[in-house]
């Protein structure tokens, strides 16, 4: 595995890998097996995997938010490695965003919605480094993880308006023994907060076996994920929306998504589950 922190170098290392396709893993660090499962099923595509490693300060809302969040560098590197990754890039905020950087992409109706009135601005950091790292790296695939629902919604859209020549994988959540899905924040829990947060994953399970018994009311569906969260988490919002366009759905009719923004403490936690009739 090579570690580059240039642009140059990783156009270089994707102009020398002959005819292999590079499936893109994007990362903010802090990395666990949910990601080691995005460069799983990459490799597993045939995909030569660039991973790449950049806390990216445009997509967090305050100082506090992006200096809490955990920095495991040399862990994560090992994961990397361990798991198959060809390069890493890892650049600088200053190779990503130097001092003449004036433009960004700015989504637009489906990032207004949920995380996106929440933490406003959000997407169109996303968005911006996305496009960015898509440009450096020019994957075939880029992959993400289902936990971040409404990202997926947001990142797809943008890469079909702007014609973007790369395919959209979406990966399954991966999740603890206790049903919890993986995220970076979860280290942050105390084990207290811990044992509160099984309460979401149950939430949501309840919400989808609902729905496969025949519940097809969206706010009835709504209303049993917040009777089961209220009263034990900080609940920001419960939704069973449109998964496309991430509107609020009146009825399940072919498929939506179920998901939950929460605040344990002071660990903010995100989760859905999708509502399929093939499910």
């Amino acid at each position: 595995m090579t570690v580059v922190e240039r642009i140059d170098q990783v156009r270089a290392f994707v102009q020398n890998s002959g005819q292999s396709t590079i499936g893109m893993v994007a990362t903010l660090g802090a990395l666990h097996a949910g990601h080691r499962s995005l460069i799983e099923f990459a490799r597993a595509a045939g995909d030569t995997v660039v991973a790449t490693l950049f806390l990216n300060p445009m997509q967090f809302n305050s100082d506090n938010d992006i200096d809490s969040y955990p920095r495991t560098r040399d862990a994560d590197l090992k994961l990397l490695r361990d798991a198959g990754a060809a390069l890493v890039f890892a650049p600088s905020v200053e190779t990503m965003y130097p001092p003449h950087c004036d433009t960004a992409v700015v989504p637009g109706h489906v990032a207004k919605r949920l995380e996106g009135m929440k933490r406003p601005g959000h997407f169109q950091g996303v968005c911006t480094v996305v496009a960015k790292l898509l440009n450096i790296v020019t994957p075939a695939r880029a992959y993400f993880g289902q936990k971040d629902a409404q990202q997926i919604a947001v990142i797809r859209r943008m890469v079909s308006d702007l014609d973007m020549d790369v395919t959209i994988v979406i990966c399954p959540t991966v999740r603890d023994s206790d049903g919890i899905a993986l995220s970076s924040r979860n280290i942050l829990l105390s084990p207290k907060e811990r044992s509160r947060a099984v309460v979401i994953p149950r939430a949501l399970e309840a919400c989808r076996e609902h729905f496969r018994a025949g519940e097809r009311d969206a706010e009835a569906l709504r209303v049993i994920l917040r009777e089961r969260l209220s009263n034990t988490v900080d609940l920001e919002y419960a939704s069973v929306a449109d998964p496309d366009s991430m509107d609020e759905l009146d009825t399940v009719t072919q498929q939506g998504i179920a998901s939950v923004a929460a605040r344990i403490g002071t660990v903010r936690l995100i989760d859905n589950v999708p509502l399929t009739l093939s499910d």
